[in-house]
C-alpha cells in the first residue's frame, strides 16, 4: 500500500513556474514507477509525465516537453514536477500516481494522490 499526497499548487502568472511535491508513505515507494497526470474541468484526466523506479528514464506528454521536469529522490520518497514556462492551458488539478511501469495510460497505475489545483492566469 502507497499513500501519496501531493503540495506546490497554486496561482501564478503566465510565464512562470510551480514546482510540484508527491510525498509517499510506506516503504515500497522505490519499487513503483512514478507518474504525473492533470484535469481540467470537463476535460479527461491526462497523462503529463513519468519517471521509472530508479530515475534513469523519463518520458513526457508533448504539450509540456521542454518546459517540465519529473525527477524523485526515493531516499525521501518524494516525486518532483518542476513546471516552467506555464501557460494558461496548462490550468488542471495534477495528480501523482504510483505504478508497476512507466505508462501513459492512468489506469496503469495502482495509487493516487487527492491532487493539487494549478491555475495559471493570462
Amino acid at each position: 500500500q502507497v499513500q501519496l499526497v501531493e503540495s506546490g499548487g497554486g496561482l501564478v502568472q503566465a510565464g512562470g513556474s510551480l514546482r510540484l511535491s508527491c510525498t509517499a508513505s510506506g516503504r515500497t515507494f522505490s519499487s513503483y514507477a512514478m507518474g504525473w497526470f492533470r484535469q481540467a474541468p470537463g476535460k479527461e484526466r491526462e497523462f503529463v509525465a513519468a519517471i521509472s523506479w530508479i530515475g534513469s528514464r523519463t518520458s513526457y506528454a508533448d504539450s509540456v516537453k521542454g518546459r517540465f521536469t519529473i525527477s524523485r529522490d526515493n531516499g525521501k520518497h518524494t516525486l518532483y514536477l518542476q513546471m516552467n514556462s506555464l501557460k494558461p492551458d496548462d490550468t488542471a488539478a495534477y495528480y501523482c500516481a504510483a505504478g508497476p511501469t512507466m505508462a501513459t495510460m492512468s489506469s496503469q497505475y495502482y495509487y493516487w494522490g487527492q491532487g493539487t489545483q494549478v491555475t495559471v492566469s493570462s
